[in-house]
């Protein structure tokens, strides 16, 4: 009897336990369980805004400044002059990628990362003045260097959005946008050489913008920031920038060898002859040339100079300008075999010749 007492009790507290669950349950609001808001959705913003402000927390920790000074003496006075414009990093052993021109002529280079203030010396790497690509190297925390992504150039279309990161006049960490104008352009680059298949873009592209990167929407680098046509020195809409294809192939030659690594006839022209057709040869450089039977300027015994050989073709591309001959190596291989015409005396000639390395 007193087991079953037991054994009712136990079964009517149970009851009422989990009776009191169940009106708990009932009577306890349900809460909603609701996808917290994006930052964009707080902000109202558009998704163009978006990319804009995902591209540069992305990219501006890659772009640095780039400060040259140039050193005058006028009279007993020392005079310094600083200059400079943008560049980007390139790797994590401290190098950074700007344009030739925005160094040239300087006596010292500092670099500063957006992610510090520290100014960091930097010395030259190497330089590939007819592409306008020069490498710098600094000694920086290795945390500091934040490489930038790199895409392709040779798929681009007119009408894709561009994103131009620098220190126009001298003002750090600011971003442009724009689209791809034109494709393919060429614009006068050093020592009478043009640069081939410009980008062109309407990026807002400034003085101190030189050097910096050229982003696409999808967060990498796709050029160089070159150069603009302006009468007022300021942007007017056209911008162009050095192709990330040719930035790719030229920076690791420069890192590896200080010069880019072209095929080469074996050649110095005489840029003060003026000929209505060809080339005049100043100096033959290299042995396949000499093999060749090439021939430069000679001078006799009492100094009076006389002309070699005056080149007008390699294989069927005409060579009438230092550009002309620049740009039909890079239709070639180090290696190549090639036909040399050429003028001695008042003959035609030919030759092969053997391309080698510059």
């Amino acid at each position: 009897m007193k087991e079953k007492i037991i054994l009712l009790i136990a079964i009517v507290c149970s009851c009422i336990y989990f009776t009191s669950l169940y009106v708990k349950s009932t009577l306890t609001p349900q809460v909603l369980q609701l996808p917290q808001p994006t930052f964009e959705e707080v902000n109202n913003l558009l998704p163009d805004e978006v990319n804009n402000i995902n591209i540069y927390n992305q990219i501006a920790p890659s772009v640095v400044n780039v400060t040259c000074i140039k050193s005058n003496q006028p009279f007993l006075a020392s005079n310094e002059e600083p200059n400079g414009g943008s560049g980007f990093i390139w790797d994590k052993n401290g190098h950074i990628v700007t344009n030739f021109h925005v160094i040239q002529n300087t006596n010292k280079i500092f670099v500063s990362i957006n992610a510090d203030n520290i100014q960091y010396p930097a010395v030259v790497v190497g330089w590939a003045p007819r592409k306008d690509i020069a490498v710098l190297k600094i000694d920086a925390p290795s945390k500091l260097l934040k490489p930038i992504p790199t895409g392709e150039s040779h798929n681009l279309m007119v009408g894709q959005k561009t994103i131009a990161l620098g220190n126009p006049f001298g003002l750090d960490n600011t971003l442009t946008t724009g689209i791809i104008s034109a494709l393919d352009r060429k614009i006068d680059g050093h020592w009478g050489v043009e640069i081939h298949d410009i980008i062109q873009t309407d990026a807002s592209i400034n003085p101190g913008n030189s050097g910096g990167p050229l982003i696409a929407s999808n967060g990498k680098l796709i050029g160089i920031n070159t150069a603009i046509i302006s009468q007022s020195g300021t942007s007017a809409g056209l911008g162009f920038a050095v192709p990330v294809d040719t930035i790719n192939r030229i920076v690791p030659q420069l890192i590896k060898y200080g010069k880019e690594i072209r095929p080469t006839i074996g050649i110095e022209i005489e840029p003060r002859a003026r000929l209505s057709q060809g080339l005049a040869i100043r100096t033959v450089t290299n042995q396949n040339a000499k093999d060749a039977g090439l021939k430069g300027i000679s001078r006799d015994r009492w100094g009076r100079l006389y002309f070699g050989d005056i080149l007008l073709k390699v294989d069927d591309y005409e060579i009438n300008t230092i550009n002309d001959l620049y740009h039909t190596m890079d239709n070639y291989k180090i290696g190549d075999e090639v036909t040399i015409s050429f003028i001695r005396g008042n003959k035609l000639e030919k030759t092969p010749l053997k391309l080698s390395s510059n």
